[in-house]
């Protein structure tokens, strides 16, 4: 059996299904084409590398936003916090105007729009795309970025999620000692 016709023997329905339960955060990418904004809500992000800053992320080849921001040249990924479900859903759908009611100012390289009440934001030029499928792998070298403030807008199961937040440590993460070790005379450690 060839890796074409092991791919085609999988259940599409399936796939979605076991790929949903798997917890994804939320952004809208944006960009300024011609000095209109314009984005689109994306899954699929994650940091690719620290040196140097890299972020890489998957549009569909079906969407009509991603080609106008490739002629940008660079973009910005306005990671969602959990009180924006709305902007998500706005910039899901196709057509319209995504930004109507929508606080944002430009990126100070490049100018993309920088979503107010966005957790985080990255902005980014783009240095490669790759074909994948019926996506593009679109990696972008980090220009700037910046952070906001609150809990994340999750995704899970085809559905929003919320992350319950934990009490905080009282001990800073370097200051933590480990576990104590003891010795037995039963097991020798």
């Amino acid at each position: 059996m060839t890796e074409s016709s092991a791919a085609m023997t999988i259940d599409t329905a399936l796939f979605k299904e076991a790929l949903g339960r798997f917890v994804t955060g939320v952004t809208v990418v944006t960009a300024l084409e011609e000095g209109k904004p314009v984005g689109f809500t994306c899954q699929s992000f994650v940091s690719l590398s620290l040196d140097p800053p890299l972020v890489a992320l998957a549009p569909a080849k079906s969407s009509t936003s991603w080609p106008r921001i490739v002629k940008a040249g660079s973009f910005c990924v306005n990671v969602l916090a959990d009180h924006q479900q709305d902007v998500c859903r706005r910039f899901a759908i196709s057509g319209g105007d995504k930004f109507a009611r929508v606080l944002w100012h430009p990126a100070v390289t490049g100018g993309a729009p920088v979503i107010d009440g966005s957790l985080a934001w990255v902005n980014c030029a783009v240095e490669l795309i790759h074909d994948a499928g019926d996506h593009e792998l679109v990696i972008g070298r980090v220009l700037d970025l910046g952070l906001g403030d609150g809990l994340p807008l999750l995704f899970y199961n085809s559905a929003f999620a919320s992350l319950v937040e934990a009490a905080p440590d009282p001990a800073p993460l370097t200051a933590r000692q480990p576990a104590p070790h003891t010795t037995t005379e039963k097991d020798g450690t």
